[in-house]
């Protein structure tokens, strides 16, 4: 069984190789000319884009840290018939790349509430709290007033522009929920997961947020479904499912308010595939779609004729969001990324970042360069990894080439830090070779046990092009990026640079005068 494996694996390096030039690579010249090309390439970006952001698009790829990029485009390749490793992802095109550090106010390996906030909010935040500054204590409720913080979303809409949020996960899960809610632990989903305390000091669940904090966000995607009706309310889609059914303690049905209140301003209401595409972004102002209960389908297992793509999603939201002449801001969250991780799956988190990358490119086509600024990031890493030397072209799910020299047994290239996959069977490593490592819920081995795999706390890329992309440079925290969103976009504290005419973005320092200058040079000494 393992010798047919191998042969498996040798067979598909075999058909890659067949496909590419005979000795394309083998010649100097191949890879002087591609240098060269990139070198031409890289001397445009010398004239700066200055221009006004009218459009601001953030994509974030839940635990999609350095590795996970790394073997996303390598997949990607694969999927195509190539060898992968010379593949350009979407991401990989953009002309400006950072990286961010992320670490929390009070963790070194940071949770997705604390980053979101700052990467949304511009401040950095305790882990498990979401739109509120580090002065805020975990589950502790009369700890958020007075320590709220805003977010670029909400910067762009009180500036006059379209706004939206498209996600995988829940839409009240920990990274959009940043973008709306002030509260100070990320569980708080609905009020039925609120300990009575918090509600009786008046904290309000994050779902209830949604709705009430910053009226009319004209463009919501994702799942949470049950977390806006009243509990026991069978769900639309799996009604003989109680575990699917509505969560709400406090009898409102969030969904039916929004319908209410939309009825006459162009509002649409949708909860599967075919509503989604059947509406005329035309005639859509406003739009709230709902596709799950809880998460979305991993995208291996997303099924094709009910459930949206991300891309799909993405599609519609521009289309909708753009015709707002003032421009618009947009989140998309690849967020299964880090679910699929965190099972130790790593070819469920894979094939999700493969499709939040289509999903950019979807972005790309519908906007332009000159007057959209997009960036790509993560909010942390995972304990993912690849190594063990394999060969050019291997699967990116195979085997090592050679098995280990201290237990003599295969191991796949993919391993992770630690997580479900450790198993010891007879008192030593398990012998993948009676397992199907290249099945979707393969957990990849682990050093460590843990029911959960973790994050990481290395830093993470930054993908940045457009209106003044190469603000984002060098290696930065996490909280600088919604600082030269917003600063290219004209919106929030930033805009005494914007009178400028040409349509473009002045270069004059951002600080209102010498005295905020001094002052924060006395802060730093």
């Amino acid at each position: 069984q393992n010798w047919l494996r191998g042969l498996v694996n040798w067979l598909h390096v075999v058909v890659i190789v067949s496909q590419v030039p005979e000795n394309q690579e083998k010649d100097p010249t191949f890879w002087n000319t591609w240098a060269q090309k990139t070198l031409k390439n890289a001397l445009t970006l010398q004239t700066l884009n200055t221009n006004k952001a009218k459009n601001v698009i953030l994509f974030l790829g839940d635990g999609m840290g350095v590795p996970t990029v790394t073997a996303t485009r390598i997949l990607k390749g694969q999927l195509s018939g190539h060898y992968g490793e010379e593949t350009q992802l979407e991401m990989d095109k953009f002309p400006f790349v950072s990286l961010a550090k992320t670490y929390n106010t009070d963790a070194q390996v940071p949770d997705s509430a604390g980053t979101a906030t700052a990467y949304l909010c511009g401040v950095k935040a305790n882990e498990g709290t979401l739109g509120v500054s580090a002065a805020a204590v975990r589950s502790q409720c009369n700890t958020t007033k007075g320590n709220e913080v805003t977010s670029i979303l909400k910067w762009a809409k009180d500036a006059g522009k379209s706004v939206g949020i498209v996600t995988t996960t829940r839409v009240n899960h920990a990274t959009p929920s940043a973008a709306y809610a002030h509260c100070v632990d990320r569980d708080w989903y609905s009020d039925n997961e609120m300990p009575a305390e918090a509600l009786m000091h008046g904290c309000k669940d994050i779902a209830r947020q949604l709705f009430e904090n910053i009226p009319n966000i004209d463009v919501i995607m994702g799942g949470g479904r049950k977390f806006m009706y009243p509990q026991n309310t069978s769900d639309v889609e799996y009604p003989t499912q109680p575990k699917m059914s509505g969560t709400r303690k406090d009898g409102r049905n969030l969904v039916q308010e929004w319908i209410d209140k939309m009825k006459d301003k162009k509002g649409n209401y949708v909860w599967n595939k075919q509503q989604l595409l059947s509406l005329n972004p035309n005639n859509v102002d406003y739009l709230l779609g709902l596709f799950e209960p809880s998460e979305l389908a991993y995208e291996l297992e997303r099924n094709n004729d009910s459930d949206p793509s991300l891309t799909e999603m993405v599609d519609v939201a521009i289309k909708v969001l753009k015709k707002n002449q003032n421009g618009f801001y947009l989140l998309v969250e690849g967020g299964r990324i880090d679910h699929g991780h965190h099972e130790g799956k790593a070819k469920l988190a894979l094939y999700d970042a493969v499709e939040m990358d289509r999903a950019i490119g979807r972005a790309d086509l519908l906007t332009s360069i000159h007057e959209t600024l997009t960036v790509v990031t993560a909010d942390h890493s995972h304990v993912f990894t690849f190594g063990g030397y394999t060969l050019r072209g291997n699967s990116i799910f195979g085997l090592a080439p050679k098995v280990s020299d201290a237990d003599q047994k295969p191991f796949t290239a993919i391993s992770y830090g630690n997580g479900p996959g450790y198993k010891i069977v007879n008192g030593g490593r398990e012998n993948i070779s009676t397992v199907n490592y290249e099945s979707s819920h393969y957990q990849a081995q682990a050093a460590v046990p843990l029911l959960s795999e973790t994050h990481g706390g290395d830093d993470v890329a930054v993908f940045a092009k457009g209106p003044m992309a190469h603000l984002l440079h060098g290696i930065h925290e996490q909280n600088y990026i919604p600082h030269v969103m917003a600063y290219a976009a004209c919106i929030g504290q930033n805009q005494n640079h914007c009178m400028s005419s040409g349509g473009t973005v002045g270069l004059q320092p951002a600080f209102s005068s010498m005295a905020s200058v001094l002052a924060v040079t006395r802060f730093l000494w």
